[in-house]
């Protein structure tokens, strides 16, 4: 696998192996460019109206960090219209960055969004907006803020989809219903959270919220948001693979929790 696939690719946690592209280390700010294939992302283009993949040259500039990281920097064009939209990657490698076949993942990803070039709205919906803010705050190291913009993201879910199923979301008092219940109710009609963790739908909002009450500092929201992305993202599409969402589900500890009533 090339680096390219990699930057090509949604972020994960985990390390992937890809063909060597560095011969010698990189001193702390030294540049090089480097042949890795070309990167191809997906971007709202406002020229052309529509989604298209914005796609790098054959060469990337490699900016060195120490032994085992690296920032990569490119710049994606629209095929079409010829907008562009600058990209800043920061790599982390498991083993050394020079080995023969690296192990490496990307620790952050900026794009500089323009009037021109704008996320792609099409992935999630009403909801890439918020997805979007999330992602670009968890970049800036605002964890708290991040899984704020997660806790919205799930939070709309529920209520959408009460709506679509004409649940009421008042109790018979005319009292908005707590989100427990109301996440109930829905799960109930639509099973809206994946098999995975459908005992811990309303225990995802507690890990969520805890970001508000002051349960988290900065550092502990960062190291959960990556987890908590993805199980958001399986209830929005339900279709993650299984052990994906299991293992997820492990990184954070609700295993071997009981579920409060």
């Amino acid at each position: 696998m090339r680096l390219s696939e990699i930057l090509s690719k949604p972020i994960i946690s985990e390390f992937k192996q890809v063909d060597n592209f560095l011969e010698t280390s990189l001193k702390c700010g030294k540049q090089k460019k480097i042949s890795v294939g070309k990167v191809g992302l997906n971007f709202y283009c406002v020229n052309c109206g529509d989604v298209r993949t914005f796609c790098s040259g054959d060469e990337l500039f490699c900016i060195g960090v120490h032994d085992k990281s690296v920032s990569i920097d490119c710049a994606l064009t629209c095929p079409q219209c010829g907008a562009t939209i600058p990209l800043w990657f920061l790599i982390e490698s498991q083993n050394s960055m020079t080995a023969y076949t690296p192990e490496v993942r990307i620790l952050k990803r900026s794009a500089k969004f323009s009037e021109q070039v704008q996320p792609n709205p099409y992935t999630y919906g009403d909801f890439s907006e918020l997805l979007d803010k999330a992602e670009r705050a968890y970049r800036e190291e605002l964890g708290a803020g991040a899984v704020i913009y997660l806790r919205k993201v799930y939070e709309q879910i529920a209520i959408q989809a009460a709506d679509a199923a004409s649940i009421n979301r008042h109790d018979p008092a005319g009292n908005r219903k707590k989100f427990k219940t109301l996440l109930k109710d829905v799960d109930r009609r639509w099973s809206i959270i994946p098999r995975q963790f459908s005992e811990n739908g309303y225990t995802l909002f507690e890990e969520l919220s805890d970001v508000i009450h002051g349960d988290y500092d900065e550092n502990i929201a960062l190291q959960k948001y990556v987890s908590l992305r993805k199980l958001v993202l399986g209830v929005l599409d339900n279709v993650r693979k299984n052990e994906e969402l299991a293992q997820e589900v492990g990184n954070l500890g609700w295993n071997n929790e009981e579920v409060s009533s």
